[in-house]
């Protein structure tokens, strides 16, 4: 318990709150409801490295890619009204991505709420459904307590955003007193610890499995369990497909990683999810883009499921043991628990034929840079160890599929909400967070120009981020299902009037490049990655090329197209 006697301002009170939370650094932009707190910040100024985005959305998704790399909540600021409202798509994002946010808006005073005040919006209203939970303060002394359960509820459990609305009259407001930080939430408890019981019957049905398989999810991530799944699967010599979330939860480069599952994923890993006669899902969330229909899905399998979110076992996929657990607490009990390993020397040379015979692949061409070849360039580039960030689209396919991740927390991309312009940004917040590792922004060229006035960042905080956008003149996944399922009419995918990037970069003090050839390519990507400083890689792409494989809109997980012995 701790209480805290003295005059204070609802803005000074909070400050000294997020002190305490040992927060760090700040995503904002300023407005009227907020002044008390920014000038709050400003007398703090010395504690706090805030970082002021160029438009709200770039805040928050900064924030994202900073609780993703960082593992600590990213903190964000905005003012009533459009503030907020600016907020609302990375909100989304991060509730369902699971990434821990906690969110600070202005709102007018209490005594005109509800009347359509200047700048007034139903933040409440509107984050209600995209929040892990939401509060509106209503009496000053309430601050220390509600930011303190802020923090709490987004790190723990299944972690997600959580929005604190602040009327100005509460940050404005003047108050002598005792400001109590005690809280109690006996309807939030989440359960860490997995049921012996059900660890026993996991146990029982490995023994017993011909053809068994781990899927691993984010959920692995978030738990910070990546060392423990990868001796489980090397103890067991069990075979692990991994979600797009769930990228570098399992090292890529394993003999058992049958790479990612899922709409694009691998031959080998479609085939086992639709095979294997035992699926043990640790931190997934059974999605349609990994599942396909579910009628051809895991058809064959007993279902394990593994979360600490009760609501989502069960909730797509039929599930036969289902363990509420922490991944880091379960994978902790199966290790120690679970010694007998199945008989399933056929399967494994079934898996290792599939992962032989039909490898991804792609062509070379005169006609510009192959995408997947762009990947590779980047993964040879940087040894692997970059931390990349992507939008939505192409480009974020072909970054899962050829940039191979060997490590935890290198891989930030949007994947349930899928949105666009988030790469970029992203990309800001984890640079910020991993000062001295190197970042790559890789992005289609629909996405950066939904946040590319954010360059402006790069330039005032010398961040030595490398944004490379992948340009195809289009908007790249919509031009192919337009290619795919609507007789080639292109209708408003295709983008052949963009700015010079190049200059773009230059009017930013930022090092610009743009490549047409391979041969140039390769004669520039060195350079890029050895320039100390922030670089724009503008890099001219096949426009037609596609990705494979692809599972195809209502079918099975193994009817894929695009595959090639």
């Amino acid at each position: 318990m701790r209480t805290e006697t003295s005059t204070k301002t609802g803005a000074d009170l909070l400050v000294e709150s997020l002190l305490r939370e040992d927060v760090e650094t700040i995503f904002g932009y300023p407005g009227g409801a907020v002044l008390p707190i920014y000038d709050a910040l400003y007398k703090a100024k010395e504690s706090f490295h805030h970082v002021l985005s160029r438009h709200e959305q770039g805040a928050v998704h900064a924030a994202e890619g900073y609780a993703r790399v960082s593992g600590k909540p990213g903190v964000v600021i905005a003012t009533s009204g459009p503030g907020a409202t600016n907020l609302v798509t990375g909100i989304t994002d991060a509730m369902m991505d699971s990434l821990p946010l906690v969110i600070f808006t202005g709102q007018v005073a209490r005594q005109v709420i509800g009347t359509d005040a200047f700048q007034e919006a139903d933040v409440m209203g509107i984050t209600t459904p995209i929040t892990k939970h939401n509060y509106q303060v209503q009496s000053m002394s309430d601050l220390p307590r509600i930011v303190r359960e802020a923090f709490h509820i987004a790190t723990t459990g299944r972690k997600g955003p959580v929005l604190v609305d602040i009327p100005k009259d509460i940050s404005a407001s003047i108050q002598e007193g005792s400001f109590d930080t005690t809280f109690d939430l006996p309807g939030y408890q989440p359960t860490t610890k997995p049921n012996p019981l059900q660890i026993k019957k996991l146990a029982d049905a490995i023994s017993k499995a011909k053809k068994p398989l781990l899927l691993a999810g984010a959920g692995v991530l978030h738990g910070e369990a990546s060392s423990l799944l990868k001796a489980f699967a090397v103890k067991h010599s069990l075979p692990v497909a991994t979600t797009l979330l769930g990228l570098g939860s399992f090292p890529g480069n394993h003999p058992l990683s049958l790479g990612m599952a899922g709409m694009h994923g691998t031959y080998a890993a479609n085939m086992a999810l639709y095979d294997c006669d035992l699926l043990i899902n640790i931190g997934a969330r059974f999605d349609d883009r990994l599942t396909g229909n579910l009628k051809h899905f895991a058809k064959h399998a007993a279902v394990a499921h593994i979360d600490i979110d009760p609501a989502e076992i069960g909730k797509n996929v039929n599930t036969k043991i289902p363990i509420v657990a922490d991944s880091k607490e379960a994978l902790h009990e199966m290790l120690s628990m679970i010694e007998e390993s199945p008989q399933h020397e056929e399967w494994m040379k079934q898996l290792q034929d599939w992962k032989k015979d039909f490898p991804l692949g792609y062509k070379h061409s005169d006609e510009g840079v192959s995408p997947q070849w762009l990947v590779e360039a980047i993964y040879k580039e940087t040894e692997g160890r970059a931390i990349v960030t992507t939008d939505v689209g192409q480009h974020q396919m072909w970054a899962a599929q050829y940039y191979t991740f060997s490590d935890p927390d290198r891989w930030v991309t949007s994947g349930g909400l899928g949105t666009m312009g988030f790469g970029f940004p992203a990309a800001i917040g984890a640079q910020l967070a991993k000062p001295d590792e190197t970042v790559v922004a890789l992005v289609g060229d629909g996405g950066f120009q939904m946040s590319m006035q954010e360059l402006s960042l790069l330039q005032e905080k010398g961040l030595p981020v490398k944004v490379i956008i992948m340009n195809n003149e289009s908007l790249g996944m919509v031009r192919q299902w337009q290619e795919s399922f609507y007789e080639e009419r292109y209708s408003e995918s295709l983008l052949p009037v963009q700015p010079d990037y190049v200059k773009l970069a230059e009017s930013y003090q930022i090092r610009g490049f743009k490549v047409e050839t391979e041969e140039e390519l390769q004669r520039v990507i060195p350079e890029v990655f050895a320039y100390n400083g922030p670089v724009v890689l503008d890099c001219r792409v096949l426009k037609l090329e596609n990705v494979y494989p692809m599972i195809a809109p209502g079918k099975g997980i193994h009817e894929m197209i695009g595959v090639k012995p």
